[in-house]
């Protein structure tokens, strides 16, 4: 991407006044994506995005930059100008390069890009053609393609040299059903690292069908009824519980300024004893997966829970300085433009000995949570919020009557210590949400269950999301899913196109 030459220089540059680290990242990403409403082509756009970022370290103190144009001259004014801003006492010089090579994890087949637009249109078509025939009471679909090709390109003052090229897919598709008086809708999108061969590995009429489904289900249900209840969560969803209860608080952007409820805790018992969770960048064409982190480490598999006790937790560089702990693999950044930080990449929980069916018939009365929405958290406290999608009411042991409007609403750090099942399947899930996950079934005692209203977007409907309490949480699956454009930065930088800005900001321990 670019001649070591003008890495080279750039990186003297930036360490000529005494920092102790500096790093260049150049990323090339052009994405393409289709969107169909009702069948009919609303919109294919294409871009083509391309950039770097400088970055230096002086002690705890971290200053970076981008910039569009890449050429040798302002990359190296702009290295220069930003160790300008550094009075390091030692003078460092770059060491012979260390190519870093790896047998690639996420081998890809076709490349999206190489497919014809119509191609990609034909398979959306026929998702909506599905979902339409799948109940009259369809009256809207939206189905969509995106694929995104990134080349980057790490290379820092410790002599590190790595490359990849990423490439992701996603298809997907959304059903509305209609009534006199509502509307509801049903939503999937599988996709991974991985090309155009998705769609070897997917039907898009079934899955267009189970969207449907899911839009008819819930355009008949009641309001999920007040009170404290158990939670059975779908072999599928249980990854979001733990993406928000806990991944977050384990992320040492949270650990190290001690804003995670996890923080100080390494060897210390944090969940049930039946939990182990791990994080793994390393699962071959997972969303969440790559050959390398955005600062050139290899990624791994990390142990992050064992038996319930902490032991490590998800570590970049900078915050990794501010902890004294080594990296794990799991620096991130959203682009070019801002700095990396630690962000989970597939995480998930060894099976247990539970099967889905003995807790089902364990529940005397509960909710089974079947598809769950997005949700939020404050690593700080452990406090987290998921709405639910598709939902059924248990009683005695039996899947029942499905119920819509619920929000889950808990502590993380509560919920962790008072898991008793953990199931024993472990199945990949094409959903999308968070950081990434592989998850399989939890039992858990103690998340509140909140009202609140949402407004319902297009439809211009307003729900009441009914308040209860919940004592117990069950949930179970794999979901493989990643935020992986949620990126905060250590440094906040400012470029224009032909004259790059730069801010510092001061990072104490």
């Amino acid at each position: 991407m670019l001649k070591k030459s003008v890495v080279e220089h750039t990186l003297e540059a930036a360490l000529e006044t005494g920092a102790d680290f500096a790093e260049l990242y150049v990323e090339q990403t052009k994405r393409n994506h289709i969107a169909m409403v009702n069948g009919q082509v609303e919109t294919a756009l294409g871009g083509l995005d391309y950039g770097a970022g400088i970055r230096l370290f002086c002690g705890n103190r971290v200053i970076y930059a981008f910039v569009n144009d890449t050429s040798e001259e302002n990359l190296v004014r702009t290295a220069r100008e930003m160790a300008s801003t550094v009075k390091g006492t030692h003078l460092l010089r770059l060491p012979d390069w260390k190519t870093r090579q790896w047998q690639n994890i996420n081998p890809i087949f076709v490349l999206p890009d190489d497919v014809e637009k119509r191609k990609k249109a034909d398979y959306l078509a026929a998702a909506s053609a599905a979902a339409f025939a799948y109940d009259p009471a369809i009256t809207q679909t939206r189905t969509g393609f995106l694929d995104v090709t990134k080349n980057v390109l790490v290379a820092n003052s410790e002599g590190v040299w790595a490359e990849e090229r990423r490439v992701r897919s996603r298809f997907t598709v959304e059903a509305v059903a209609s009534s006199a008086t509502e509307k509801q809708s049903g939503h999937l999108g599988p996709g991974g690292s991985v090309g155009f061969e998705l769609f070897d590995q997917i039907n898009v009429e079934d899955t267009a069908r189970e969207a449907a489904r899911i839009a008819i289900t819930m355009l008949g249900a009641k309001p999920c009824p007040a009170g404290k209840m158990p939670v059975v969560i779908d072999n599928g969803f249980g990854g979001v519980i733990f993406h928000e209860a806990c991944g977050h608080g384990l992320e040492a952007t949270a650990v190290a300024r001690n804003a995670s409820v996890f923080a100080g805790k390494l060897g210390q018992q944090i969940a049930s004893p039946l939990v182990t969770a791990i994080d793994d960048g390393t699962i071959p064409n997972g969303w969440g997966s790559a050959n390398m982190d955005d600062e050139g480490t290899p990624t791994r598999r990390n142990v992050l829970i064992e038996n319930g006790v902490l032991k490590t937790y998800l570590v970049d560089r900078m915050n990794g300085r501010k902890m004294g702990a080594a990296v794990t693999g799991s620096a991130r950044r959203e682009n070019y433009r801002f700095a990396p930080t630690s962000r989970m990449t597939n995480t998930f929980l060894a099976p247990g000995n539970s099967t889905p069916e003995s807790i089902i018939a364990d529940t005397p009365y509960g909710l089974y949570a079947k598809q769950m929405g997005g949700g939020s958290v404050d690593p700080a406290t452990g406090a987290f919020n998921f709405a639910v999608l598709e939902a059924y009411i248990i009683r005695n042991g039996q899947i029942c009557e499905p119920v819509r409007g619920a929000t889950l609403i808990g502590k993380g750090a509560e919920v962790l210590m008072q898991i008793d099942k953990v199931g024993h399947l472990i199945n990949l899930h094409d959903s999308f949400a968070g950081c990434g996950f592989v998850w399989d079934l939890v039992h858990s005692r103690q998340i509140d269950y909140y009202p609140y209203e949402r407004l319902c977007g297009e439809m211009g409907e307003l729900q009441v999301v009914n308040s209860k309490r919940i004592d117990h949480l069950q949930s179970g699956g794999i979901y493989n899913g990643k935020d992986a454009w949620d990126s905060l930065v250590n440094a906040c930088v400012l470029a224009s196109q032909d004259k790059p800005k730069f801010q510092t900001e001061y990072l104490t321990t």
